[in-house]
């Protein structure tokens, strides 16, 4: 594109009907961009036939101020066409690092795959990749956010306190991580490993989990999903509402039912909230119970 400045003399570019005729009567011979040429017939024809498809608003009455806002808009498609680009190639780089065909993986495949998984910075700082745990065979499946400390250090979603409080939770429903003597339940995060110091995940780093999130839900194949956490939320369901406003209804992923509910991180902080999470478990049991 930088060859479009290599002859300052001849080429000025978009030019109106008025400029090209005093640039012609001057003996200035306008040469445009092989974009543009291709869009009008630059031949040495008559200069009115050259720039009537230009067509500028007819307003612009300052020749040397011409080309500075009309440059603009030429300028614009191509910052339009590359702006959308330039946010998956983030993503093209990292369908290279992340093994291919993860929608097709089985359950070895696909925890090989996140250990091995390299597709965001996320690699370099993490101690173990947090894959998933639980009944795989279960119609309950609860996804959380992304690894802590503690789960960095052990490779598993939902340890420690907020663990120890998530495990209550699912016991007062019937249900535990391991499934022995009560109905299982899969848990996962959306992010696979943990942002440095915890820090809230950036858009990238979701999307380059996505395709392992979704591969565990068509493997779990849950009657019901429970969202625990703002990024879960806003990973599953594609929205920025706050949690407050998203409780009490039952919204989709895939096609699966999914309740909303507040992470049990949060509910250490502000222990008041816990009966409203208790209201969201027993929506979840009477939605899973009513398919």
């Amino acid at each position: 594109m930088t060859d479009a400045h290599d002859d300052a003399t001849s080429f000025v570019p978009h030019l109106d009907a008025r400029q090209r005729a005093m640039l012609a009567e001057m003996g200035v011979r306008v040469w445009a961009p092989r974009a543009e040429t291709a869009a009008v017939d630059v031949a040495p024809a008559p200069v009115p036939e050259v720039s009537a498809p230009v067509a500028p608003p007819p307003v612009e009455t300052r020749p040397t101020a011409a080309p500075a806002p009309a440059a603009a808009p030429r300028a614009a498609p191509a910052t339009s066409a590359v702006a959308p680009v330039a946010v998956p190639t983030p993503s093209a780089t990292a369908e290279r690092l992340r093994p291919a065909g993860v929608a097709q993986m089985d359950w070895p495949a696909l925890q090989a795959a996140v250990a091995a998984c390299e597709a965001c910075g996320l690699c370099k700082t993490r101690r173990n990749t947090v894959f998933g745990v639980g009944d795989t065979q279960t119609d309950w499946m609860i996804v959380g956010e992304a690894p802590g400390e503690n789960e960095d250090l052990q490779g598993e979603p939902f340890v420690g306190a907020a663990g120890q409080l998530l495990d209550n939770m699912l016991r007062a429903v019937g249900r535990s991580r391991s499934g022995e003597g009560t109905k299982g339940a899969y848990i996962a995060n959306v992010l696979k490993c943990r942002p440095p110091a915890n820090r809230n995940p950036q858009p990238q780093e979701v999307a380059q989990c996505e395709p392992y999130l979704a591969r565990q839900v068509a493997l779990v194949k849950p009657k019901i999903i429970v969202a625990m956490g703002r990024f879960a939320v806003q990973s599953l369901l594609r929205t920025e509402e706050p949690i407050g406003r998203l409780r009490g209804r039952v919204h989709r992923y895939e096609g699966v039912p999914v309740i909303v509910t507040y992470h049990p991180a949060y509910l250490l902080r502000t222990p008041a909230d816990k009966a409203k999470a208790w209201e969201d478990l027993c929506l979840a049991m009477e939605t899973a119970e009513g398919l």
